[in-house]
């Protein structure tokens, strides 16, 4: 069965159809926001002002905003301060009882860490204009325009609501695709952002390629680079550590239950495209306040940490092994993973079920997700390393690939399991077989 074949089923299912065209609809929206700027800017001055920017920091900005930031528009700061306030009210729970306690309490709890979570967006939005506003009146173009048409408070406001208001509505946007459309909403806007800036990115290699600027060697490098480092994304996400798990028989009236053999999976990339994009979010928030600050100091740590920079390489790796230990801890539980088969009657084999299974299963999950961490690291760093001294006119290195395929995986897998739920083979038969 081709792929072919798989993606027209999606067709023959009518909820799937539904939240499929309404996921298309509600990205078309976040495409058409890019497009339509912020008042009072003069939009050739930041254009060729932003012409400068390449390779830096602001230029990796751009990239998750899906060239919102290029253009100001209202979308500019994109659903990084959403991310940022997830991520703080992530760890707060871990250090305050009172949303560790919101936490275990379910579905009325996660709504409102999900409120306090929309609240942190806003105000990191506000401070976040706030200071996009002021800097960008002291900014001046290369040809020695200013940015701003007219400066002043009015123009700090109206910047600040705008922006502020953006975010919030691509959270919503985000949200509503995540509950009716195919889910995973935040992942798949930066996923849109970043390949809507692909063809842009084709057009610049061949122009340079056409002036000289580039040979084809090396676009031929970056190709297979590219090719490799998508192969390895799909090889690697695709691996799991199986432990096998034993269900003892038991004898309910004349039916005999259990007694199966079967296996506990445990993904080699459990937290999946999540840390790069943290670590990018932290990164980002003091950078962009900063880039757009004409202090000297404020300047300098900018400059720092630009990516390609030995000091921006060091934060990104140490900031993506924390988040790949941190949200699996979060969203995987040995004790109760351990606990749950204990109640059904499974062990695995050689192992006392409860807490040394407990601490087996913690074993396993730390060495796999240090080897995770590894393999994060390398596709996100090594890439941008090599396109920076290749000095390619865009940023699309490992970060923006894995954020590409990994999404593109998991959203085939929402796709697929509402097809097999429906009696419908998935995209590939041979995976619609095994889970029968």
């Amino acid at each position: 069965m081709s792929a072919a074949s798989g993606f027209s089923n999606i067709f023959k299912v009518k909820e799937l159809q539904k939240r499929v065209l309404y996921t298309l609809a509600l990205i078309g929206v976040y495409r058409i926001g890019v497009h339509i700027p912020t008042p009072g800017i003069d939009g050739a001055a930041l254009a060729s002002f932003f012409a400068q920017a390449k390779g830096t920091l602001l230029g990796l900005v751009d990239m998750f905003s899906g060239g919102a930031l290029e253009r100001l528009s209202i979308f500019a700061l994109g659903i990084m301060p959403y991310i940022s306030a997830s991520i703080i009210l992530q760890l707060m729970t871990v250090a305050v009882p009172y949303l560790e306690r919101l936490k275990k309490e379910g579905e009325q709890g996660r709504k409102k860490i999900t409120q306090y979570t929309r609240y942190g967006t806003v105000i990191l939005s506000i401070i976040q204009g706030l200071f996009i506003s002021i800097g960008l009146e002291n900014m001046i173009a290369p040809g020695g325009a200013s940015i701003v048409i007219t400066p002043g408070w009015t123009f700090r406001l109206m910047t600040v609501i705008t922006l502020t208001a953006g975010t919030a509505f691509i959270m919503w946007l985000g949200e509503q695709i995540t509950e009716r459309g195919i889910g995973n909403g935040i992942s798949l806007i930066i996923f849109a952002g970043i390949v809507a800036r692909i063809p842009q990115a084709i057009g610049n290699t061949f122009r340079l390629i056409s002036t000289g600027e580039m040979s084809i060697f090396t676009v031929i490098l970056l190709v297979i680079l590219m090719i490799a480092v998508i192969g390895v994304i799909v090889f690697v996400e695709q691996g799991q550590r199986r432990i096998p798990v034993q269900y003892a028989k038991r004898i309910v009236g004349r039916k005999i239950y259990g007694g199966q053999d079967t296996y506990l999976p445990l993904k080699v990339n459990t937290s999946g495209v999540i840390p790069p994009i943290f670590a990018s979010s932290i990164i980002m928030f003091p950078a962009t306040i900063g880039s757009f600050i004409k202090v000297p100091w404020v300047q300098n740590i900018s400059n720092a940490i630009n990516p390609g920079s030995f000091i921006y390489e060091i934060l990104f790796v140490g900031f993506i092994f924390f988040f790949c230990y941190f949200y699996t801890a979060v969203t995987f539980n040995p004790d109760d993973v351990a606990e749950n088969m204990k109640k059904q009657g499974g062990y695995i084999p050689g192992i006392r079920p409860g807490k040394r299974t407990s601490n087996y299963i913690d074993k396993i999950l730390t060495r796999i997700t240090l080897g995770g961490a590894i393999y994060v690291s390398i596709i996100c760093v090594l890439p941008s390393l090599l396109i920076t001294q290749f000095d390619v006119p865009f940023y699309f290195g490992g970060t923006a690939l894995l954020i590409i395929v990994g999404v593109a995986i998991d959203t085939i897998s929402q796709m697929e399991s509402h097809m097999l739920s429906r009696h419908y083979e998935g995209f590939l038969k041979k995976k619609a077989k095994g889970r029968y």
